[in-house]
């Protein structure tokens, strides 16, 4: 009996040890350590434009338009890859509206008749972009550059002659910022944006060129 119950107690001890290893052994590995940028995003912006226009009648000398100067507000949606580490990649689509109105006066010369003053108001409504973006994370926070096509959709009214005509314009935009994580889900953001919108003809021979430069702060939520 002594010889049994000796022997017993070896094998239970032995299957202990090696259930104990087996647990050791197939344990998960732990989550890697800092906040994680990959997942999707959705998120609102507001920021200040400097829009500025280049503008060419009829082959003449052309000539810069300035002070088209306002807010924009809009939405932004994404998705975030970390990658190797601290590497981040990522995709972002936008589109906000934009108060860059001002109001104009084109001088129009007729032969054998005095100059023509005529009131006019030219401006964007709504502009946007998609983009890759690329960063360096540091925990929470993320350093990024960003560019891709840039879209704005420009009109220029003349009530005088009932004239109201747009066009939306298609060019490209770089710029660079940071976002800082607050809670798990919240990121906040702050980014600068250079964006030229390239060229479109209005009638009567008007060619117009677009480009501005874009402050924007803005936060998202992190799925």
């Amino acid at each position: 009996m002594k010889t049994f119950l000796l022997a017993s107690t070896i094998l239970f001890i032995a299957a202990g040890s090696t259930f104990a290893a087996d647990v050791v052994a197939y344990e998960p590995a732990a989550a890697p350590a800092g906040f994680v940028w990959t997942g999707g995003y959705v998120g609102l912006h507001g920021g200040y434009a400097w829009l500025n226009g280049v503008v060419n009648v009829d082959s003449d000398a052309p000539f810069d338009v300035e002070g088209f100067d306002n807010g924009v507000l809009g939405v932004h949606a994404g998705y975030n890859w970390q990658l190797n580490g601290s590497f981040v990649a990522g995709i972002e689509a936008d589109i906000e509206h934009a108060w860059t109105t001002r109001d104009l006066l084109f001088t129009f010369n007729a032969p054998d008749f005095p100059p023509v003053d005529i009131p006019a108001e030219a401006g964007t409504n709504w502009q946007g972009s998609a983009r890759l973006r690329a960063g360096y994370a540091m925990d929470r926070t993320l350093l990024f550059a960003t560019g891709g096509v840039a879209f704005a959709n420009a009109f220029v009214k003349m009530s005088e002659f009932a004239y109201d005509e747009s066009k939306t314009f298609i060019g490209w935009t770089v710029g660079a910022g940071i976002e800082h994580t607050f809670t798990d889900n919240w990121i906040g953001r702050l980014e600068y944006r250079y964006a030229d919108f390239g060229s479109e003809t209005f009638p009567q021979g008007v060619k117009i060129e677009l480009n501005e430069h874009t402050v924007r702060a803005g936060i998202s939520y992190k799925f």
